[in-house]
């Protein structure tokens, strides 16, 4: 079994986020696009969210998302520095089941815990 190439690795990552942005983003448009013109009293509708409740979360995720993409640029410039892989806690490696699974770790699982 080979290891995955680390900048593949953070690049399919980063292509995820940036979608994922990209959709909320459209999510928060159609969202505000479709309460400008509307006067329903949706504050006060027992049947569901309110239209502040969705754009609150929506926004909350957004955040998350860049956040996600500020990480995979650390974890890019750790691997232009001959750090990516390897534990800013404890300094040993992290492992390839671990950086699969979250291309931006800095910590070892047992660090991490």
């Amino acid at each position: 079994m080979s290891v995955p190439d680390p900048r593949a690795r953070i690049a399919a990552e980063r292509a995820d986020v940036e979608r994922r942005i990209e959709s909320l983003s459209a999510r928060f448009t159609a969202i505000v696009e479709g309460s400008e013109f509307t006067t329903d009293d949706d504050e006060h509708d027992p049947e569901g969210s309110t239209i502040a409740f969705e754009r609150a979360q929506v926004v909350a995720l957004l955040a998350d998302a860049r956040h996600d993409l500020d990480e995979l640029d650390a974890a890019t410039q750790r691997l232009e520095h001959g750090t990516y892989g390897v534990c800013a806690r404890c300094g040993k490696p992290i492992s390839e089941a671990r950086l699969d699974a979250l291309p931006a770790a800095r910590a070892c699982i047992d660090c991490a815990g």
